[in-house]
């Protein structure tokens, strides 16, 4: 079969996802790949469309390669995808398939994200390969890339495919109401001057965003803070995040637009952050995920933990479950308070509204959840990825060091020594029949002097 390789990677052929297609490619000398670079060649093909519109309508298979980038693809080839849509590619009926590498954070919504799109495009979905960056160094890597090649090849001959989601319906767009009074506070009457605070708005707004203006300037309107707008389409970025690692050692990015420091002197200084958006393609758009594969220059380093978030979302958010997952495990992994998501699919007015209050709130009292499961489980991966590689990532390590977030559990020897000895006495018969309930009444006993207190 004619097999089309959709480089997602900013590297290129220098793609270490890449490398893994090449393997595979060597041991199916049957097939026919075609190579893509979409992710490197991506300003060649805002410009002339045709070459890319030609191999895909010529593939039998869509084959995605590319490394996880904060939660989803690179922003590179998410505008890919937004060229394939705009272009009106007719690739209806074939087979689409993904290749990544990553240290498995947030692999599953990167997938996701591509599943999505792929369904849209009428496309035949088979379930991808999420490999470790490190797997093809392995034989049990190599075994399990030409163990999900062949099943792709079976699902091909059987015409197997992932079942086509619900439908998108068209965004219902509900009216929003600005007040009268916009430059008061619509409770209190304050004008806006005299608010305390500094909340960064963030925004892709395009001239004809006139939904979202009027969601933004609500918010403005009756929040009891001041707010400064950002909006990213009118920032000059260069390109998206490269993945060259210039900046792990000081936080310093290859490129020359002054975006890390715009970030953190315009942007992270907020006392809060609210981002804007309308949904396009599942997603905040590729103008955002460039914002966003651009605050690598930070690294690994939460730095804006303890900060509130909220968004305001124009689009059918309730249909969009992948993106809601990624905006809940932003803020988990990032140790942020998620105040809430206001959207224009039922009651902006009143989600706006309680959007402000409970933002408003989470500033004043500094309140923030202890971690889920996103975020335990997201930083877990990150705490040991930066250990491993403390020599390279440096700002990384002095970061997770100053933060105490290097927890692992070997530390907490006194803890282990009591479960040896626990094990040790519920293995002897004797003792575990004298003790018989008394083990629930142990395991209180530390709270309910924490109780006492």
């Amino acid at each position: 079969m004619k097999i089309l390789v959709i480089n997602g990677s900013p590297k290129g052929d220098d793609s270490i996802t890449l490398q893994t297609v090449l393997y595979i490619r060597q041991n199916y000398p049957g097939h026919s790949f075609s190579f893509l670079n979409a992710g490197s060649r991506i300003r060649n093909y805002e410009k002339d469309f045709s070459e890319p519109a030609r191999m895909l309508q010529d593939a039998d298979l869509l084959l995605f390669s590319y490394p996880v980038y904060t939660f989803l693809v690179p922003s590179q080839l998410h505008r890919f995808i937004e060229l394939m849509k705009e272009n009106r590619v007719d690739v209806a009926g074939k087979y689409a398939s993904q290749i990544t590498t990553s240290k498995h954070f947030y692999d599953v919504t990167a997938h996701r994200f591509i599943e999505d799109n792929c369904h849209d495009l009428g496309l035949h979905v088979i379930h991808g390969l999420s490999a470790d960056m490190d797997d093809l160094l392995s034989k049990k890597g190599r075994e399990e890339a030409l163990a999900f090649m062949s099943f792709v090849e079976y699902c091909m001959t059987q015409g197997l495919y992932e079942p086509l989601p619900r439908l998108n319906t068209p965004p219902k767009r509900l009216p929003v109401h600005v007040p009268e009074n916009a430059g008061q506070d619509a409770a209190s009457t304050v004008a806006v001057q005299e608010k305390p605070g500094d909340v960064v708005i963030v925004a892709d707004l395009l001239p004809e965003d006139a939904q979202l203006l009027h969601m933004i300037e609500r918010f403005r309107a009756v929040f009891s803070r001041k707010t400064r707008l950002v909006n990213i389409r009118e920032f000059p970025f260069t390109g998206g995040c490269l993945g060259c690692f210039n900046c792990a050692a000081d936080g310093t990015c290859v490129y020359k637009d002054g975006f890390d420091q715009f970030l953190r002197e315009q942007i992270q200084t907020g006392e809060a952050i609210v981002l804007a958006f309308s949904i396009k393609d599942h997603s905040m758009g590729s103008r955002f995920k460039m914002y966003d594969d651009r605050q690598f220059c930070n690294g690994h380093r939460t730095v804006t933990m303890g900060k509130a978030f909220g968004y305001l979302i124009c689009g059918n958010l309730s249909e969009e479950e992948n993106l809601r997952l990624v905006i809940g495990a932003r803020a988990e992994a990032g140790g942020n308070f998620l105040a809430g998501t206001a959207s224009d699919e039922q009651d902006p007015d009143r989600e706006i509204d309680a959007l402000a209050k409970c933002l408003e709130y989470a500033i004043r009292r500094r309140y923030v959840q202890p971690s889920n499961f996103f975020g335990v489980g997201g930083m877990k991966i990150f705490r040991d990825l930066i250990w491993q590689m403390q020599g390279l990532m440096k700002a990384d390590h002095q970061f997770y060091k100053e933060h105490g977030q290097y927890d692992f559990p070997q530390k907490n020897r006194g803890r282990m020594l009591a479960m040896y000895a626990v094990g040790g006495m519920m293995r002897n018969k004797k003792l575990k029949k004298k003790i018989g309930g008394k083990m629930t009444e142990g395991m209180l006993m530390p709270y309910k002097k924490a109780l006492k207190k």
